[in-house]
């Protein structure tokens, strides 16, 4: 098994193989927050105006998301896992657009499989591609805004590629720094509406849900994120 780690929207679209989407902060975390807080779809999109046309076609859905980190206007929630496990998202279609994560699942055209990473489902995601075995996975960091390297995507690639290789490493310290670096804007006090420091928390729950994200796309050029749970008794232990 070859494993490459790519970044952005660029990576997105050179990624083969098994491609592993990764939003650590925050949108693939929130993905993960949504079906756990009782949605039965998702649907991402990478423009705005694309999820509001969505919204008109799925009668009990709502609108998730962030430009510039902010909610976007007239949407139901941001891009907050703290608002999500909030909700009450019981059989209702969540319908998800970011500046990073959901860009990168549009982009990643190249790909044979494609499903989102994250910390809080690293563990399932290493348990998945062990249980296919492909040839070749790449693991595309999106980073902030997917423009600039973010340490805990790329952090969140190298979980996943040890876990791939058997490599029994201890990232606890170095998730833990990230509150001091990349993580260091949730406990800003002026991004507290928006960012606040229950987000950090949230989103390095390392291997909270034992459920991966395959992106299927659809007819209108838009993806539907398909939860798949991969259970120790499923699947080989990490």
């Amino acid at each position: 098994m070859k494993i490459e780690i790519l970044e952005f929207a660029e990576g997105a679209r050179k990624a083969r193989g098994v491609a592993v989407i990764i939003d650590v902060f925050r949108a693939f975390s929130v993905a993960c927050y949504a079906f756990d807080s009782g949605a039965v779809r998702l649907i991402a999109t990478g423009e705005v105006e694309e999820a509001f046309k969505l919204k008109k076609n799925y009668r009990n859905s709502v609108l998730a998301g962030e430009r510039n980190e902010r909610r976007i206007d007239g949407f139901d929630y941001g891009n907050s896992p703290t608002e999500i496990i909030k909700a009450n998202l019981t059989g209702k279609t969540v319908i998800q657009t970011t500046t990073a994560g959901t860009n990168g699942l549009v982009n990643a055209v190249n790909a044979d499989i494609v499903i989102t990473g994250s910390l809080v489902n690293a563990g399932a995601v290493v348990r998945y591609i062990k249980n296919i075995n492909p040839g070749y996975v790449s693991l595309v960091a999106m980073g902030y805004r997917a423009e600039i390297s973010a340490d805990e995507d790329l952090l969140c690639a190298e979980i996943i590629k040890a876990g791939l290789g058997g490599n029994e490493k201890n990232f606890e310290t170095r998730i833990n720094d990230l509150r001091h670096g990349a993580g260091s804007r949730f406990f800003n006090p002026r991004n507290i509406d928006h960012s606040p420091p229950t987000d950090f928390f949230l989103c390095t729950m390392v291997n909270r849900f034992d459920f991966i994200l395959r992106a299927e796309k659809r007819n209108d050029g838009n993806i539907d994120l398909i939860k798949t749970e991969i259970t120790s008794t499923q699947y080989p232990a990490l």
